[in-house]
């Protein structure tokens, strides 16, 4: 598993005093309220004010102070280390943890890796690719087993949950 969650992708400037647009990549936008600091490039740098716009988060991170700084900010993923994480539910998982993931189905046969986890809003999809793509859904009714330590996921055989 990944030491460091990415939390955010920091998506474009905001003002002219450094302040970074960031795109929230966690379920809770207001976890960035909580925050103190995060890590940027693999450097820690302390939050010193974080403001909440509809479905964007605007940060002033410590030592960018102007648009030219943030700027070289763009594209970049925000980050905490996986101790300072929210608490899951049991059979929650964190996304990043289920990529690449191998799946099985309860015969043995192994479909793929989890590609990316597709969020419906009902329920979320496993996009996995083997030598075919399939999409599945992540309902305790076709997954029977996820162990993230082992990255494995085991489903229910496809012929039995598409009858």
């Amino acid at each position: 598993m990944k030491e460091y969650l990415s939390i955010g992708e920091i998506i474009n400037t905001h003002g002219i005093k450094g302040e970074l647009k960031v795109y929230p990549l966690t379920d809770d936008m207001n976890r960035f309220k909580q925050l103190d600091e995060v890590l940027i490039d693999g450097v820690t740098k302390k939050i010193l004010e974080c403001k909440m716009q509809k479905d964007r988060v605007i940060l002033k991170i410590e030592g960018i102070n102007s648009i030219e700084e943030a700027n070289k900010y763009r594209n970049k993923y925000i980050k905490i280390h996986r101790k300072n994480a929210v608490e899951l539910e049991e059979d929650a998982y964190f996304i990043t943890d289920l990529i690449g993931c191998k799946v099985f189905d309860t015969n043995g046969v192994e479909l793929g890796k989890v590609y990316d986890v597709i969020q419906t809003g009902s329920n979320d999809v496993y996009w996995v690719k083997g030598n075919q793509e399939t999409l599945i859904p992540a309902l305790k009714s076709i997954v029977v087993k996820v162990d993230t330590e082992k990255s494995n996921i085991i489903i229910k055989p496809v012929k039995e949950w598409q009858a």
